[in-house]
């Protein structure tokens, strides 16, 4: 090696090394910012709640003392002001069960989640008997994760599989896997109310809803942790769907 490719090597290997700093460096700031966003959630969920139990507090005061002398309007607006409060008080409890997920210690282990999906599709239908409903899990699927983050977003696509199809006669809900290639792919399928197509890529981002309140109450928040959970096994979430024609949601678990 004559001194010209010395030199270049040199060059090579200063450049190699200033990169792995700068990766480092870059590396050491996403954990920073990432505890930073963390404990910025869970201290803004706490300290909201003091202020929202006066509210509820006060209005259940006003309620108790003072409700026979509210009549129409007055009552309603009582109503909407402790409704508000109780929507408030669970959008908090969603925004800090993201940030738990996001901030959780893994623990992988044999899960198998098709044990975990009849489980939860079994409490709902006891929670509901008289709906008619027809639910298929497939046998043995079993994956390596952790436990919790799977079960949160196992029991979020589920949950919302149930809601949706309130209005199917029978409400079907399937939870199944399929191959493509080396990835496992797996999916809760349902024939409930679905999505427009191009309201796709508001699904998984925080506090989006896509139907009434009135019509399917919840705060928008399940399917954002579903993608938190999802993304702490290394894998992806997508979605398809359309209006009155149900939905399927897919997730991989990277190497799991």
């Amino acid at each position: 090696m004559d001194q010209a490719e010395k030199q270049q090597v040199e060059e090579l290997r200063k450049q190699v090394l200033s990169l792995e700093k700068q990766l480092e460096e870059r590396t050491l700031q996403l954990q920073e910012a990432q505890q930073e966003l963390g404990s910025l959630n869970y201290a803004i969920s706490h300290d909201l709640r003091s202020p929202l139990r006066n509210i509820f507090g006060f209005a259940h005061l006003l309620s108790k003392k003072y409700g026979d002398r509210l009549q129409g309007q007055g009552l309603e607006y009582l109503e909407m002001i402790m409704s508000g409060v109780a929507r408030m008080g669970r959008m908090i409890d969603d925004l800090l069960t993201l940030s738990r997920i996001g901030r959780l210690e893994m623990k992988k282990e044999t899960v198998d989640l098709s044990a975990m999906a009849t489980a939860i599709l079994q409490e709902l239908q006891e929670s509901q008997p008289e709906r008619q409903t027809q639910v298929e899990v497939a046998p043995e699927i079993k994956v390596i994760g952790d436990r919790q983050l799977l079960q949160a977003a196992l029991r979020n696509l589920l949950d919302n599989a149930w809601k949706f199809t309130k209005d199917a006669q029978p409400a079907i809900i399937r939870f199944g896997s399929r191959q493509e290639g080396d990835r496992t792919i797996y999916f809760v399928q349902d024939n409930g109310a679905g999505f427009a197509a191009d309201q796709l890529y508001r699904l998984f981002n925080p506090f989006q809803r896509l139907h009434l309140e009135s019509e399917f109450p919840g705060t928008g928040m399940g399917l954002a942790v579903v993608k938190k959970a999802v993304q702490r096994h290394g894998g992806r979430v997508s979605a398809e769907g359309a209006e009155g024609e149900g939905a399927t949601f897919y997730f991989t678990l990277g190497d799991s």
